[in-house]
């Protein structure tokens, strides 16, 4: 017989519960069940036995509030944050760094092998970091007003509240300097923060940026208007108690939206952009540019790219999404030709001086989205032996991964910010005729539940009828639409 949830539910709003913690989700979450029943815990640990008052009961599931640990985990410790539990910035603070580092390589192979249904792939183990705090290059923080008082701070989880922050153990000194300095001049001239409510409001988000070769820092200050009153005073406080400074940047975002930039930079004090080195290369960093967060991760990330690539000099080589050119230009100094392809004029600007700054000449930038670009290459003849494509956590557009599959490069290698939208991609891929061999992730951001992945994608697999033909619906469809 089966049993109705709404007349006879498993556990109660309001209720409390010992329950079993089974597993950790994707946003760093414990997995309860009662009975049976799933029970979604933030703060619980895999093994873990909790007792949890239930805030929230929907047909298959229910959400419960942590009250106590029973029996803990042996990766469990004291968050070093003091507000960490209100704070939406790091999910895993309670969990070892070692307990981390096992989470996320275990979801990157369950997502492999469960959304992608590949299993005959080894996981290599993830590239940890070797001091796991004050690792961001970049912070961007709401600025609210609440009773009175100014507020900069992350967003508390699930929610638009302000946690407000004096410090944060991901972020750099520079920027809590800039925050401290950002109040103080608000409250001086009696500044008025964004309301998202009214829509009303001068100051929206504070960005600061921080090379970690350099030491440059840039400031980005976010306006919902072009007029900033006392805006010298600011300026010269900045100049004189933030160390590098060598760019100030005011961004306007006068649209009712969640992006946190606008499409509009003017400089107001130095240069307009900053600059870094990875490896032997300098880049030029705009407010609007797409730089990886993890300086120390990212040194290690594209020589693992630059390893699976294995280019001899003589490659023509695609890369999809590439930002302000940072990829590209790696890949250009060992190949024969890169060609760069960026929805982001901006960034594309920036990959033309980057490359033109290194004496690099056989790397082409192009704007556009990549799924039209690289058929438009492909019509002119020019075919890739190496695809690199870097998409943003909603993964790869599935044209592109058709086109793709259609001009057939010997290689592809996936670089990820998420294994799910991965997985989903990878599934299409390997219909192409293409075989997984090597899986790295590695750990970009610790203390949060995210993982990036490096995946060497190679020619060579062939699949059963049945499976081929399920797997390249996409690419008929998409014939189909373009007769």
């Amino acid at each position: 017989m089966e049993v109705n949830m709404k007349e006879n539910p498993v556990v109660i709003k309001n209720e409390e519960y010992d329950i079993d913690i089974v597993d950790i989700g994707y946003e760093g979450e414990g997995i309860g069940k009662y009975k049976g029943f799933t029970i979604i815990v933030p703060g619980a640990l895999d093994t873990e036995k909790a007792r949890v008052k239930i805030v929230k009961v929907n047909k298959n599931l229910a959400f419960g509030k942590l009250i106590s640990i029973k029996i803990g985990s042996r990766d469990r410790v004291e968050p070093i944050c003091s507000i960490y539990k209100r704070c939406g910035g790091c999910q895993l603070q309670h969990l070892s760094y070692g307990g981390q580092l096992k989470y996320k390589s275990k979801r990157v192979k369950e997502c492999i092998e469960r959304i992608g249904g590949i299993s005959d792939v080894v996981i290599e183990p993830i590239i940890a970091m070797e001091h796991p705090y004050n690792y961001r290059n970049k912070v961007q923080l709401p600025v609210r007003k609440e009773n009175g008082e100014i507020q900069i701070g992350f967003y508390a989880p699930r929610s638009h509240n302000i946690i407000n922050m004096d410090s944060c153990l991901l972020q750099n000194d520079e920027a809590e300097k800039v925050i401290e300095i950002l109040k103080a001049w608000m409250k001086l001239y009696n500044m008025e923060a964004y309301n998202e409510e009214t829509d009303a409001g001068l100051i929206r988000h504070i960005m600061v940026r921080n090379a970690y070769k350099t030491n440059e820092v840039m400031v980005v200050l976010v306006t919902n208007e072009r007029n900033i009153p006392s805006i010298e005073e600011l300026l010269i406080s900045l100049k004189e108690n933030i160390p590098n400074l060598k760019s100030i940047i005011q961004n306007i975002n006068i649209n009712k939206t969640n992006l946190i930039l606008g499409r509009e930079c003017v400089t107001l004090w130095g240069k307009d952009t900053i600059s870094d080195n990875i490896g032997s290369l300098s880049f030029n960093i705009s407010p609007l540019s797409f730089f990886q967060v993890n300086p120390i991760q990212t040194e290690k990330l594209y020589n693992k790219v630059l390893e699976y690539a294995d280019l001899k000099g003589s490659e023509t080589v695609f890369d999809a999404y590439c930002g302000t050119g940072t990829i590209s230009l790696f890949l250009a100094k060992a190949s024969k030709k890169v060609y760069g392809i960026e929805i982001i004029p901006e960034a594309i600007e920036n990959a033309k001086l980057n490359g033109a700054e290194n004496g690099i000449n056989n790397a082409e930038f192009i704007v556009g989205k990549a799924e039209e670009a690289i058929p438009e290459l492909i019509n002119k003849g020019i075919i890739a032996e190496v695809v690199v494509v870097d998409p943003p956590r909603k993964g790869c557009e599935e044209r592109l991964l058709i086109e793709i599959g259609k001009m057939a490069p010997e290689k592809i290698i996936y670089v990820s910010c998420d294994p799910a939208t991965l997985a989903r991609d990878l599934k299409i891929i390997v219909g192409f005729g293409y075989k997984v061999t090597k899986v790295q992730p590695v750990d970009m951001f610790p203390m949060t539940a995210h993982v990036e992945t490096v995946v060497l994608i190679e020619k060579g697999f062939v699949v059963d009828e049945k499976t081929s033909a399920t797997l390249k619906k996409p690419l008929q469809k998409h014939e189909k639409e373009a007769r």
